[in-house]
């Protein structure tokens, strides 16, 4: 974007914002006209409709599409914000359809009552938007990425680039001063027109949807600390928008389309990088970032303890280490700008800005009586020392009552706010749950082929674009941003170094990336600070210049069939991680899940038929997650407020990434038969004791069957001492009681109290094979033979060995088999559709059964986030009155203490000596059976 922030200067360009020119010779003056906005929507190219959104499909592919139940097929929104500096591009992109739901799930829709209607069924994922940034002087590659992805005219899966067909009128949204001066371009290169949108509406749109929409998209930085802040969404206005281009707007924001100008100066980021540029031989505007990490201000700047001879003006409260004047000590020295050093300069400078914007900004908020201001603009851009000497300026003069706060996608504000201004965009109806922020680390790779077009009908021209496109941007989707740092003592297996296969054009990206240097770290520099206040502190080398700031932007998936769980009890106060992630917990971490690695991949390339197009997939896999736990090593928050449930996330996703989309899926079926052939035997003893005991034994049942999970290494360990069911019976043998957690005698009371003790039990399973059917089964079937409806609940896609929702009808149909109660529990929730022969039928004369359903969670990982789930379990958990979370992963690492608005009881065996230590001081293989009634 453009900028006039001048007093008595001509407007100079600015990459943010535009401001209105100020009368020649005069100082920037603050608007004192309010402007209510309604943004124009453009109808003059195919919208993207989100009317009537509603879920009918499966919840099977988690991969990142928007549901549309009334779009049509050849939509792919790009939106532009062309500033001085940089292009900001925000593009949609959706997925194929998937096949339509099975009668089964139908059916357990219908008696949910989810009703869809007669729409169109997408994939549960529904959509992308995708954030990627170019220089403005390297335009033309801007121009190339747009044309190789074909985004303005629907995206290379579009009907109409399959068919050839050539769309008419077709219209960008784009915002900034490059949108008036490269129109003529555009027009020329890609035929298109380019409507312009006003910037200031834009940069107000996007913060207001980030700020309502992202969970973690805020946070402050105080000495080299980042710590997200949650927004409240009904208390978010008023704020102050700080706009930090080339110049500086300072904007009063009061309402969706309601905001005011207030204040603004021309001494900006043009300031910096005109002044630094004169001043050095900088090249690039993050170079002469880079340079002041490497400074000292004592050198240029005059310090209190230069007029004092070293001493405190104590009397006023000013050390030593004051500014008194910035570059005010050069007036006595008798040297020439060379004898200076470039790297004291671009500090001094950086310096003398940044504080003044922070006092500025603070005044203002001071002037309306507001505690939250918010900095954005291309002067920002990720820089951990801007952005620590911004807060402290804030701290200080408000005596810490104010915060300056920060955005992750702030350099994406215009290009967000364009693409808003869409008609029928549906982002104005989206809530954090519908957000879902992946940090991918693949591409889509079918048969070793970049998945689009076929290469061979394209001309040299094309096939050269479309390439470079999937080479540079497609692989992390942010994409080449997300390499540009160096991967510190990052330590592969050596069998991911040594293969001597043909190397593909992804496992060329990865290794190049591993390559790329980082920026120099910084440490404590000796003087800083301004006028009246001190420096702030750094602490060691975690201060450093973060210039790829756009590494820790993520792709925003949007999910419109995901909910926030009913049954919460306070869903703003609810966090899902029992343990915080920090630095030591995620070495620890780091280090268990590299000696994963390798197992995991194994198996991996073993469940694709061990090709050699899985193996380099196997390869470039290990790779890619080991740079997303190096830069997680660097920098634990770097993805926003990431905890233990999000990094075992982040690995199923990046195993999806690379087309390995069930690991286990051989283990998992060679378990599940081997634990149906005995579960007759095992069911036949159950009913054989009275009620008391038989509850025990159940209780004991699960908690045993939950050492067969692959995600452990100990358990791993002990699969080589006998088969299954010696494992099953040697650790039944260890349930004895008492229990880590014991709350069974109180949950026992309550299930004995009364025939049918509730209403509908919400049942979350964890692992395949004996755990869900000696475990998880015979606990439902007990419910179901008292009366009470029960829900199977199952991740939505594979993590590990765990069973999905997908699985899980068949093995109830295994099971009921041998079982009448199982039988008639899921035909009358509609998991058994056909008549099954040869079926041991002893109750015809019974009456009709409560139904057995199963519903998916919405997740692909061992823990779950109840902030997210599916809208099948929202609706499944509108009657119930019971919820069993079951398994390490969701009811110890997430949700121990989380609390719900009906009973709960939270089962597992902890399978590692970390945690039983951190959370009980207890062992290995202790188990907690943890019952909290609600009040």
């Amino acid at each position: 974007m453009a900028a006039n922030n001048s007093g008595s200067e001509p407007p100079i360009p600015e990459d943010d914002v535009k401001h209105e020119p100020e009368a020649k010779g005069k100082a920037p003056a603050a608007s004192s006209t309010t402007t209510t906005t309604t943004m124009n929507r453009s109808g003059s190219r195919p919208q993207l409709d989100l009317s009537g959104a509603a879920i009918h499909g499966t919840l099977e592919d988690r991969n990142p599409t928007i549901l549309l139940p009334n779009q049509s097929d050849d939509i792919s929104h790009l939106a532009l914000d062309i500033g001085g500096s940089l292009i900001k591009l925000v593009y949609f992109s959706r997925h194929a359809d998937q096949p339509t739901e099975d009668k089964r799930k139908l059916s357990t829709k219908r008696r949910l009552e989810i009703f869809t209607g007669a729409r169109r069924s997408y994939p549960v994922l529904g959509g992308r938007l995708h954030f990627v940034k170019f220089e403005t002087g390297k335009l033309n590659e801007c121009l190339d990425f747009i044309s190789s992805k074909q985004l303005h005219r629907g995206g290379v899966d579009s009907p109409s680039w399959r068919s050839g067909a050539q769309p008419d009128n077709i219209v960008i949204k784009a915002t900034g001063g490059g949108a008036f001066k490269y129109a003529d371009l555009f027009k020329e290169r890609l035929g298109v027109s380019l409507e312009k949108e006003d910037e200031m509406d834009c940069l107000v749109a996007g913060a207001n949807f980030l700020l309502k929409a992202i969970r973690h998209e805020a946070f402050t930085h105080m000495d080299g600390q980042k710590e997200y802040v949650q927004i409240d969404q009904n208390d978010l206005f008023p704020y102050l928008l700080v706009n930090v281009g080339s110049g500086v707007s300072i904007i009063k924001v009061d309402g969706h389309g309601k905001f005011q100008r207030v204040s603004g100066t021309n001494v900006g980021g043009g300031t910096y990088w005109g002044l630094g540029r004169l001043m050095t031989e900088c090249k690039s505007f993050d170079e002469l970032l880079e340079l002041s990490q490497r400074g000292d201000n004592s050198t240029i700047d005059m310090l209190v303890g230069d007029i004092y001879g070293g001493l405190d003006y104590s009397k006023i409260g000013l050390s030593a280490s004051t500014i008194a004047s910035s570059f005010g000590k050069t007036i006595s020295d008798n040297k020439e700008l060379s004898d200076y050093r470039p790297e004291d300069i671009s500090l001094s400078l950086l310096r003398m800005i940044s504080y003044n914007i922070g006092q500025i900004s603070y005044l203002n908020a001071l002037r309306y009586g507001l505690k939250r201001i918010f900095f954005g603009g291309f002067f920002i851009r990720g820089h951990a020392y801007t952005m620590d000497t911004i807060s402290f300026a804030v701290h200080f003069w408000s005596k810490g009552e104010a915060k300056a706060m920060f955005l992750r996608h702030e350099g994406f504000l215009g290009a967000l706010g364009a693409f808003m201004s869409y008609e029928k965009h549906g982002l104005d109806d989206l809530s954090a749950h519908h957000l879902v922020e992946r940090f991918p680390m693949g591409a889509p790779y079918v048969g070793g082929k970049i998945h689009g077009p076929p290469l061979g009908d394209l001309n040299e021209k094309a096939r050269t674009s479309i390439s470079y496109s999937c080479y540079l941007y497609d692989y992390v989707v942010l994409n080449i941003k997300f390499w540009s740092f160096k991967l510190p003592n990052l330590k592969l297996n050596p069998q991911y170094e040594s293969r001597s296969h043909s190397i593909s054009w992804m496992e060329k990206f990865v290794q190049k990336g591993t390559q790329i240097t980082a920026p120099v770290p910084m440490g404590a520099p000796a003087t800083t600070g301004m006028g009246g206040f001190e420096r702030p502190t750094s602490k060691g080398d975690i201060l450093r210049s973060d210039a790829s700031a756009a590494l820790n932007v993520g792709v925003l998936h949007l999910v419109p069939s995901l909910d926030v769980f009913p049954l919460l009890e306070d869903p703003k106060t609810y966090e899902p991680n029992t343990i915080d992630l920090d630095h030591d917990e995620f070495k620890y971490w780091f280090t268990i899940l590299s000696d994963h690695l390798p197992d995991l991949v194994e198996k991996a390339v073993a469940s694709e038929g061990g090709t050699d197009d899985a193996k380099r997939r196997g390869d470039a896999f290990a790779h890619a997650f080991s740079a997303h736990l190096a830069r997680l090593t660097e920098e634990p928050a770097a993805y926003g407020k990431f905890g233990l449930a999000n990094l075992l996330e982040l690995r199923e996703e990046c195993l999806r990434e690379f087309q390995f989309f069930d690991a286990y899926v051989s283990i998992k079926q060679r378990e599940n038969e081997a634990s149906l052939a005995v579960l007759p035997d095992l069911l036949m003893e159950l009913d054989s004791m009275d009620e008391e005991d038989r509850l025990l034994a159940l209780i004991e049942g699960v908690l045993a069957a939950n050492i067969f999970d692959w995600g452990s290494k100990a358990c791993v360990d002990l699969y080589n001492q006998g088969t299954i069911i010696e494992i099953y019976r040697m650790s039944r043998k260890k349930m004895q009681r008492p229990w880590r957690i014991d709350d069974f005698d109180t949950f026992k009371s309550r299930m004995l109290k009364k025939d049918q003790p509730y209403k509908r039990a919400l049942i979350s399973v964890d692992n395949a094979g004996a755990d869900v059917v000696l475990g998880m089964l015979p606990l439902a079937r007990e419910f179901l033979r008292r009366g009470v409806e029960v829900v199977l609940v199952a991740n939505s896609l594979p993590a590990l060995n765990d069973i999905t929702a997908n699985e899980l009808p068949e093995i109830v149909a295994e099971a009921a088999k041998h079982c009448g109660i199982l039988r008639k529990a899921a035909e009358a929730g509609g998991l058994i559709v056909d008549a099954m022969a040869g079926i041991q039928d002893d109750t015809k004369d019974e009456p009709a059964s409560v139904p057995l359903m199963v519903v998916e969670n919405g997740c692909g990982s061992p823990c779950i986030d109840f902030r997210q789930v599916s809208s099948e379990l929202a609706a499944a958990a509108k009657d119930a009155d019971l919820l069993i979370l079951e398994g390490m992963g969701r009811s110890l690492h997430t949700n121990l203490n989380a609390r719900f608005k009906c009973d709960a009881l939270k089962l597992a065996m902890v399978k590692n000596q970390r945690l039983a230590e951190k959370l009980f001081n207890g062992n290995i293989y202790d188990c907690i059976c943890k019952f909290e009634p609600v009040s």
